[in-house]
């Protein structure tokens, strides 16, 4: 599903609150039958979040960062991590600062994530930023992927879905003064 509207609508801000990160001033969200705020462990093992922000320690190399999202979530920080870097285009330039990459470089980073999780529901707000026209493909290849294997993904985004999408629901908000 694709949530839509322009700046200012109020797009992250709701994506926030279906995260766990913010309150409703009204309202409840639910997560298979139940109010996320009376289950919030259970959701947030089935929920991957990404921001407009990378969401990555800038002083870290991004091997270094990884490997501790890696630690934080429970996951195995000893795999081999090389076959994936390269796949994302960034073997070479994994012991180097985060700081020193570029904008499109450091979102790859944080993007990694979608590589190395189980959870089901993703959350991801304007996940195509700075990324070039082979990174936007190769992020909706991934996309199809989560997919197919029964995930679902709310996104914001100002990019054009491909025709991959066909099923895409899309909910607009609009601004109001």
């Amino acid at each position: 599903m694709q949530l839509a509207g322009p700046n200012g609508a109020g797009k992250t801000s709701l994506l926030r609150i279906i995260a766990g990160f913010a309150a409703p001033d009204e309202g409840d969200i639910f997560w298979h039958d139940s109010s996320i705020t009376k289950n919030y462990d259970e959701y947030a093992r089935e929920l991957l979040f990404i921001g407009h922000k990378t969401g990555v320690n800038a002083q870290l190399t991004a091997l270094e960062n990884v490997r501790f999202w890696l630690q934080i979530q429970g996951y195995d920080d000893n795999q081999d991590l090389y076959p994936l870097l390269a796949k994302i285009g960034l073997v070479g330039l994994e012991d180097v600062p985060v700081r020193t990459l570029s904008a499109g470089q450091q979102r790859r980073v944080a993007l990694l994530r979608l590589w190395l999780n189980d959870a089901k529901l993703w959350v991801l707000d304007e996940p195509f930023t700075a990324l070039d026209k082979a990174g936007v493909a190769f992020l909706q290849a991934r996309f199809v992927g989560h997919l197919a294997t029964g995930g679902a993904i709310l996104i914001t985004t100002h990019q054009d879905l491909t025709t991959h999408f066909n099923d895409l629901q899309t909910v607009t908000l609009e601004y109001r003064h």
